[in-house]
């Protein structure tokens, strides 16, 4: 009986309980010679029999370690080198992957996939340990080819090129920060350069390989300069995803992975708020945490490699409930099958008169990990007590100089996670300071200091702060949606029973959990009426979205 191989791309990656390697089979490999009948026999019942189709991928670079023996086929080793995937190696059969990872106890430096019909042997850890113990000359093969390999990486990487894209900024500008995070998060390879100050230069210069400069530019121009995709390549989809947060991405994956033709509309980056978050420590599967953009850079990695196609700096304008036909702005119109909305949900601004002059000078919304070099050495304040503020105090607390968290409220309790209070009251250079808020900034060219209120007493004290991020929670920007898509009295929108008792659904058929009052428009993440705000809880959103999709394709309409 067939069974599926966690982590297969496609369903032609099978393990087949009738063709498992046998004792007579690892007998035959060199790489056995020496160890014990008994080790053979543990051998043949413990390994993965993998087989896979050109294309397909056994590991992926920073998957947990394994090691893997390939049998038959040929192997290919991958790199993401400077944004392009590289082969930098193959295997034959005979050969392991995994030998560095397994040895040094680290993820994989590489990715390993079939180049052509390929058939592996994978290796957890304690099948591994367990044969080592019963023939020690195998882990030292696995370390002897393990220095080999590490050589090979260190040639390599002196012979990386230098980034094609040079940053130069005059100080602290809040275009050079917007742009800065607009290529990190694009995972565009650039140089970072702050020049002097020069009232009469732009205060944001982009250098190109081809000797271009581009002065001030707009994150279209950047797009285009550093040959992102920003126009549509067809007229009609299967399905138009709107947003690359986390539900958007993987809707997207989910989509491409099942053959519907897809295109995801994103206004800046992949990742959405996600993108910006210092570390998620309760996404399933990491146990020691992942960043929100190193998050979004895999699930865009897996979206494109499956055949998504993704347009940043693009904005829909216009959307028609009945035909599906989205018009973005500049004029392109694209049509689908099914739109799913995924837009998310923005910060809330500041409150304060004079805050604007201070953007990208000291004071910025959200918190990205690529944020550390403006915190370091920093007095720091960041405005908000959720997942995303106590994220943030965490991370900033090993660069800054100090940093405190200011909360309105009586505690933290309210809107953060258990384990984060846990972690923040464990941290001394970490204050919390309840009942707060900020009532004035102060600063010439940049943020100086702060006036801080204590709203139990009624003081007001200055404050020395350097960098202030404001994470006050967020609200959906669905005012350009029809008339057509229903919304509840905070402007997110209506989907399936709310949908239903709103009014507003004409179908004699019931809608399905994601969707909208415009039948074939879903509705998904954070811009949901109801849904849970957690990175989680907008993954499954995702997929359900594609299960919904189906159905909803099936319909006689």
């Amino acid at each position: 009986m067939a069974r599926r191989v966690a982590g297969c791309a496609r369903r032609s990656c099978l393990l087949l309980g009738s063709r498992m390697i046998t004792v007579d089979g690892l007998r035959a490999m060199r790489v056995f010679e020496g160890v014990p009948d008994e080790g053979l026999v543990y051998l043949a019942g413990a390994v993965e029999d993998i087989r896979l189709v050109s294309g397909e991928y056994f590991a992926h670079e920073g998957d947990e370690r394994s090691l893997f023996i390939v049998v038959e086929g040929l192997a290919e080793i991958t790199k993401i080198v400077n944004g392009d995937e590289r082969v930098i190696g193959t295997r034959q059969p005979g050969r392991f992957f995994g030998e560095v990872p397994m040895t040094l106890s680290t993820p994989f430096p590489a990715s390993g996939r079939a180049a052509g019909p390929t058939r592996v042997l994978k290796l957890e850890p304690a099948v591994y340990y367990t044969l080592a113990a019963l023939a020690p000359s195998v882990p030292d093969r696995v370390a002897t080819l393990a220095r080999r390999y590490l050589d090979s990486l260190q040639t390599m990487a002196a012979e990386q090129r230098e980034p094609g894209v040079r940053l130069i900024h005059h100080g602290r500008s809040a275009r050079a920060h917007r742009v800065s995070g607009f290529l990190t998060r694009n995972q565009v390879d650039f140089e970072s350069v702050t020049a002097d100050a020069d009232p009469h230069a732009a205060d944001t210069v982009l250098e190109l390989a081809d000797g271009r400069r581009l002065e001030n530019p707009t994150m279209r121009e950047v797009a285009e300069a550093v040959g992102l995709d920003v126009a549509p390549a067809a007229r009609d989809y299967d399905v138009v995803i709107l947003g690359a947060g986390p539900a958007g991405l993987t809707a997207a994956v989910n989509a491409a992975a099942e053959g519907l033709r897809t295109l995801v509309v994103e206004t800046f980056a992949p990742g959405g708020q996600a993108g910006t978050s210092t570390r998620i420590e309760n996404y399933t599967g990491f146990p020691f945490g992942i960043s929100g953009d190193d998050l979004a850079s895999r699930a865009f990695k897996q979206a494109k490699r499956l055949g998504a196609e993704l347009v940043v700096t693009r904005t829909v304008e216009a959307l028609d409930p009945k035909t599906h036909e989205l018009t973005l702005d500049g004029g392109d119109v694209v049509r689908a099958e099914v739109v799913i909305l995924a837009t998310g949900v923005v910060w809330r601004t500041l409150p304060l008169d004079d805050v604007g002059r201070f953007l990208g000078g000291g004071v910025y919304y959200g918190a990205a990990r690529s944020d550390s070099a403006v915190a370091q050495g920093a007095d720091v304040c960041i405005i908000g007590a959720g997942n995303s503020a106590g994220q943030a105090a965490l991370f900033f607390s090993r660069h800054a100089r100090s940093v405190t968290l200011l909360v309105r409220g009586e505690s933290l309790e309210a809107g953060m996670s258990r384990y984060l209070i846990d972690q923040i009251s464990a941290i001394p250079a970490i204050r919390v300071e309840t009942r707060s808020e900020v009532v004035a900034l102060h600063g010439a060219d940049s943020l100086r200091s702060a006036d801080i209120a204590d709203r139990r007493t009624g003081d007001v004290r200055r404050r020395d702060v350097d960098v202030l991020f404001v994470m006050i929670g967020a609200d959906a920007e669905t005012a350009w949606l029809p008339p057509g898509i229903a919304l509840d009295g905070r402007g997110f929108v209506l989907t399936g029973a709310d949908a239903l008792e709103s009014g507003r659904w004409a179908e004699t058929r019931r809608p399905f959990a994601l969707e909208t009052t415009a039948p074939g428009v879903f509705a998904v993440g954070d811009v949901r009426s109801g849904s849970v705000k957690r990175v989680v809880a907008g993954v499954g959103e995702g997929g359900m979205a594609i299960a919904f999709t189906h159905q909803y394709l099936a319909l006689d309409r």
